[in-house]
């Protein structure tokens, strides 16, 4: 058969990094990691094609080649799916769909003619078999989580890996925390089901062989779930992978904020090449972390703990939440107070909202608070539920934090305050000179130097970073190019 696998295109977001993308000239920020591991699972007689709409446009001639074409997709991603989905029944092309979209809301989807749910190493392989015999069901789902020992290597070979700012790999699905308003339980469970080290590595050299030397996302939702296997195995694999290969990626991931309990876990990890983690911090309220179930972020010196691990010389990125129902006015002051104290660069802030098939879903259906479903963006200013602050004072509150800390002043002040604090990395390899990176030196300097009118921020910013933090000066030039995709996004001038 002939299979294409078709990604559908993100809109313009927070994590998008639309606007900062062109500055290096590449197209998407990541690239569809489950479709390409999907696509390894696929029989090997097959062609197979992928087409990520993120990269390149849909072509009917791609949809007439096709026998059978296969979606995966995030919430975020639903208009762009219904339009692929249009578009293959307009030219008569049978449809197999999968992923968190389709597995929690399978129900708005009855006009795709597979849905394989859940994970695709459960379900996938019943589906292929019915196909060979002519009796594929339109629906697949399992209530188990299989683990990871068989999850293939994704197909790289289908993809440009230059159309992407980073590659992604996966470690481990599940977290054992159970935040109210998080659907990663629901969905993977609350065991981290890992992979083993040879196939962890065996993943690292897949992309290396393919000429990737830059940044590596470890796509997990918590890669500290397992703490006792990463320190056992992974990341003495990952030490020992990295010398011998002279430090090719530096890697960023997710993780819990316990991290900062452990300080033989943040040494290896450092050393491994880890410069960033994503942590849910949500709020300095603590009533509010307690309503949430965010247990794990009670009763603790949150920044505190994110100095520890600037420290130890990982930098923060976080998620921060307001419009719990224990949130009061104040909350909008605490929030850019603490993100501006903390050095956190990139802080996502977004306005609460209610998945399907979260608990904070199901508790507000019970109390007739839902509006409508989650549109999968918790940054566009908008709420699928009444919440108990005035609705509107919310959104102006939320809009006062984000305009706040992405004005430039703020925002420089933060990089300052990072570099402060963070112990520089140590690598012995020397990164490889790209044509690309002149370009985008010449442009930034342009932009943010010359065009903008907080272009003396920006200098003050570069010659304090050049006196006091010499080797963050790149550091500095590329977080100051995330900024104007920040302040782009939020509208601001």
């Amino acid at each position: 058969m002939n299979a294409l696998l078709v990604y559908p295109k993100y809109p313009l977001s927070f994590w998008s990094f639309k606007h900062a993308l062109k500055f290096i000239s590449v197209k998407a920020a990541y690239p569809p990691l489950g479709l390409l591991t999907v696509a390894a699972m696929l029989p090997q007689a097959w062609e197979k094609r992928v087409v990520d709409l993120n990269v390149r446009q849909l072509l009917d001639a791609d949809l007439r080649w096709a026998d059978i074409v296969f979606i995966s997709a995030m919430a975020i991603q639903a208009d762009s799916v219904r339009e692929v989905v249009a578009r293959c029944q307009s030219i008569g092309v049978r449809t197999v769909a999968g992923g968190p979209l389709f597995t929690v809301e399978p129900e708005e989807f009855a006009d795709i003619d597979h849905l394989v749910l859940n994970e695709a190493e459960a379900t996938l392989p019943e589906f292929l078999a019915d196909l060979d015999n002519g009796a594929a069901r339109h629906l697949y789902t399992v209530n188990d989580h299989p683990g990871m020992e068989t999850t293939p290597i994704p197909a790289w070979d289908l993809i440009h890996l230059d159309d992407y700012a980073t590659m992604s790999i996966q470690y481990s699905r599940g977290c054992p925390y159970d935040c109210e308003f998080c659907g990663i339980t629901s969905l993977y469970g609350r065991r981290a089901r890992t992979k083993n080290a040879g196939q962890f590595i065996a993943e690292l050299e897949a992309i290396y062989v393919r000429g990737w030397r830059e940044t590596v996302f470890v796509v997990d939702d918590n890669f500290i779930g397992n703490k006792g296997k990463l320190k056992r195995e992974i990341l003495p694999a990952m030490i020992q992978w990295g010398r011998g290969h002279n430090h090719p990626f530096d890697y960023i991931t997710e993780t819990s904020i316990n991290l900062a309990d452990d300080e033989e876990l943040m040494q290896l990890m450092a050393e491994a090449g880890f410069a960033q983690v994503f942590i849910g911090i949500e709020t300095p309220n603590e009533e509010s972390l307690i309503e949430c179930n965010k247990f794990n972020n009670v009763s603790r010196d949150l920044l505190g703990a994110v100095k520890k691990i600037q420290n130890a010389g990982m930098s923060v990125s976080a998620g921060f939440i307001v419009g719990f129902d224990s949130d009061t006015p104040s909350i909008f002051d605490r929030q850019i107070d603490f993100i501006q104290r903390s050095g956190i660069v990139t802080a996502m802030v977004g306005l609460l909202n209610a998945p399907k098939g979260t608990r904070l879903f199901e508790r507000l259906r019970k109390e007739n608070r839902i509006l409508h479903g989650f549109a999968g963006n918790n940054t566009d200013f908008s709420l699928n539920f009444i919440p108990t602050m005035n609705t509107q004072s919310l959104i102006d509150g939320y809009r006062k934090i984000v305009t706040t800390i992405y004005a430039p002043a703020q925002y420089y002040d933060r990089i300052l305050k990072l570099f402060n604090e963070l112990k520089p990395m140590k690598r012995s390899a020397i990164p490889r000179f790209r044509l690309r990176y002149l370009k985008a030196f010449l442009m930034v300097m342009f932009c943010l130097g010359i065009q903008e009118k907080s272009r003396k921020l920006y200098w003050r910013l570069l010659f304090k970073t050049l006196r006091n933090h010499p080797g963050f000066l790149a550091d500095a030039i590329v977080l100051s190019v995330y900024g104007i995709h920040f302040r782009k996004v939020y509208d601001i001038c």
